[in-house]
């Protein structure tokens, strides 16, 4: 599926193809962190399909929980996070964050990946109130 996206500030614009059915919410203490909530979204671009259209993308090295040194890359400009993949292996997940995909809302998760760090609420959201909009 042929996607578009961004960054917060508009700097950073982007085309993909990312495959809908590897959409993962992943519950890793780095996406936790990165993320500043409870998990990350992610969609799987398909054989490297990322192309840059406008903006110069920041990059991150990061030794991941699983071992692999993972590439992140952001805005420089409002830190919107865009991506993230395996350094030096163009075959490894390609990550392409979800809340910057234009077309997020045809793209549901399909699994959940680093359950057992997930915060222990996290799986029983239904008993939390709802409200829209917020209202102080």
């Amino acid at each position: 599926m042929k996607v578009d996206g961004g960054c917060l500030c508009g700097e950073i614009r982007y085309e993909a193809v990312i495959d809908p059915d590897r959409v993962a919410i992943c519950h890793c203490r780095d996406c936790q962190i990165n993320a500043a909530t409870a998990f990350g979204m992610v969609a799987s671009v398909t054989d490297g399909q990322f192309n840059l259209l406008s903006g110069e993308l920041t990059e991150f090295d990061k030794i991941a929980e699983s071992g692999r040194v993972r590439t992140l890359s952001f805005c420089g400009i409002c830190g919107t996070r865009i991506h993230a993949r395996t350094k030096g292996d163009p075959a490894a997940f390609f990550g392409l964050r979800w809340g910057t995909i234009r077309q997020r809302e045809a793209l549901p998760p399909k699994i959940q990946v680093w359950c057992g760090s997930a915060a222990d609420w996290v799986f029983d959201l239904g008993s939390v109130p709802r409200r829209d909009p917020q209202n102080d």
